[in-house]
């Protein structure tokens, strides 16, 4: 260990690296999260937009429950604007056997989480859109969270106290000296530049691809990428989140998320970390299962489908049988000290399974520190009263809730958004899906986190909404471009056009029949004509 003070290294800028970057810098260590592409680019923002009340997992997984609803009450003081708190309802159906009913409410009741019947004629008034069918429903305090705006968040609240946040910096190799982590090397895809950071520990937390970075200091860890796939509807024709009330299984979750309505998930082995490509039969099949509580879902227009890899810590299962619990490694047991790793669990648990693994290090390096992410809000108090008058300001230029949309997204950065719609300047609206205007695209793409509009994208859910990017791309291009800003910071606007269509392409594609495919075959035309994005030879024409 060196003799200045410690330095952690975090390797992944998933929510579990992006809570352990806040955890240990509210302790006063000094920490660098290294993440590979962009924050949020891997499972944390390929889910459900779920916060788990614990009911799913009440009969198989009790301690899971347990840490779920301890973890929801928690995310709901601290992440407020990320949170979205519309209760849940379990659904039995004609196809459920009644008699996983008993053990579920004994389950639930063991792990403290709230239930209460409901008829099913007002749970069809509260829902109009359930099943005629349905034969049981029992209340539980589900909510929605918002992934992407969870992690800008929880980066916002560790830069202020001192953390450090680099994308587009892979590691390449973990450096080790006499049996102990000396330093990491990694790589900067921004300059082209190769260096090596000396710290005094390492975590692992890159989500499914732990194991690629444990195997960089000679390691092995169990880890099973379990790919998820998802619908993601054109409406919210929801208010709540609707769980079908069984065994977990595929497509029996219904998750009302901003503008649309999602519908999750499968479960099927991945082949590598980055096997995320959903597949028309993955539509199919969820669209079959979703049936049973939502029988016209058949006339619901498919925006997108989209897939992500769960990071599943199974020695003993896989799948659906492997716990949905994290583990935390370390890696001193098996002769390299100064380096452990995170596994497992879940996006509703991220906060605890960072506190967990940053006492761990904290122990380790010899810092008595306690953990305080369950008791300081991301945002704290201090930066909550300024939005109060920004949001009087915002009104002339927004409905109250476009309003409310941008300034959940900004967070503390909100008030300079008000101040320039204030002066008349940015005002035009780019995404009206999303009520995103010029001046919150500008103030977003100074964040030295930003190179491209897929990360955009993920701040600001530009490109999110019904035309998926068709419009409001090239809008947000220009604004771009108007900024000036340094090659090293965003991406040649060509390259970065064409990549920002085919991550739209690739949630598109599953989804192509009837009016859809039509539509879709529209757009594609007029974007290969007027930008030649197909990339075609005039003169051989």
């Amino acid at each position: 260990m060196s003799n200045s003070d410690p330095v952690v290294v975090i390797i992944g800028g998933g929510v579990t690296g992006a809570g352990v970057l806040r955890d240990l810098s509210m302790r006063g260590v000094k920490a660098v999260l290294l993440e590979r592409s962009g924050l949020a680019a891997g499972t944390s923002s390929r889910f459900h937009g779920l916060l788990h009340s614990g009911g799913r997992y009440a009969v198989g997984d009790p301690k899971a429950a347990a840490e779920c609803l301890e973890e929801n009450r928690v995310l709901r003081r601290i992440a407020r604007p990320c949170v979205e708190e519309t209760e849940g309802f379990f659904v039995r159906t004609p196809e459920d056997d009644p008699a996983y009913v008993q053990p579920w409410l004994e389950g639930c009741a063991r792990a403290g989480i709230e239930t209460s019947p409901l008829s099913p004629p007002e749970a069809r008034r509260l829902e109009p859109g359930l099943s005629p069918n349905i034969l049981e429903v029992y209340r539980v305090p589900d909510a929605g969270v918002d992934g992407f705006r969870l992690i800008r968040h929880t980066i916002m609240s560790a830069r202020r106290y001192g953390g450090e946040a680099r994308t587009g910096h892979p590691v390449t190799a973990i450096e080790h000296r006499g049996g102990r982590a000396t330093g990491v090397r990694a790589r900067d895809l921004h300059s082209g530049s190769e260096y090596v950071l000396p710290c005094d520990f390492v975590i692992n937390a890159a989500g499914p691809w732990v194991g690629e970075v444990a195997a960089l200091a000679g390691l092995e860890v169990k880890v099973t990428p379990d790919r998820g796939a998802l619908v993601v509807f054109n409406h919210r024709f929801i208010s709540r989140v609707i769980n079908r009330l069984h065994r977990s299984s595929d497509g029996d979750i219904f998750v009302p998320a901003g503008t649309v309505t999602i519908l999750g998930t499968t479960s099927t082995a991945a082949r590598r970390p980055d096997d995320t490509t959903p597949t028309a039969r993955d539509a199919l099949r969820l669209l079959q299962l979703g049936e049973a509580l939502f029988p016209d879902i058949w006339n619901c227009r498919i925006l997108r489908v989209f897939s992500g890899n769960r990071p599943l810590y199974a020695p003993k299962g896989a799948g659906r049988a492997a716990s949905r619990n994290f583990v935390l490694v370390d890696h001193e047991e098996e002769g390299l000290a100064g380096m452990a790793g995170i596994f497992g669990g879940k996006l509703t648990t991220y906060r605890l399974m960072a506190e967990k693994i940053s006492d761990l290090a904290c122990a380790k390096l010899g810092i008595q520190a306690p953990c305080r992410t369950a008791l300081e809000p991301l945002t704290p108090d201090s930066l909550q009263a300024a939005p109060a008058v920004a949001r009087r300001k915002a009104f002339r230029f927004f409905p109250p809730a476009g309003v409310k949309l941008a300034a959940d997204r900004m967070g503390e950065t909100f008030p300079a958004l008000a101040d320039r719609l204030a002066q008349d300047d940015g005002t035009e609206i780019l995404c009206e899906c999303e009520m995103v205007s010029r001046a919150e695209v500008e103030i977003t793409a100074k964040d030295t986190d930003v190179h491209t509009l897929n990360d955009l994208r993920a701040r600001t859910r530009l490109g999110m909404g019904t035309c998926q990017g068709a419009f409001c791309s090239l809008r947000a291009l220009g604004a771009l471009a108007a900024l000036d800003l340094p090659q090293t910071r965003m991406t040649d606007p060509g390259e970065n056009l064409h990549a920002f269509f085919q991550e739209r392409w690739r949630g598109l594609r599953p989804a192509l029949w009837g009016a859809q495919a039509r539509e879709i075959e529209l757009s594609r035309a007029v974007y290969a004509v007027t930008l030649n994005l197909d990339g075609a030879d005039d003169d051989s024409a």
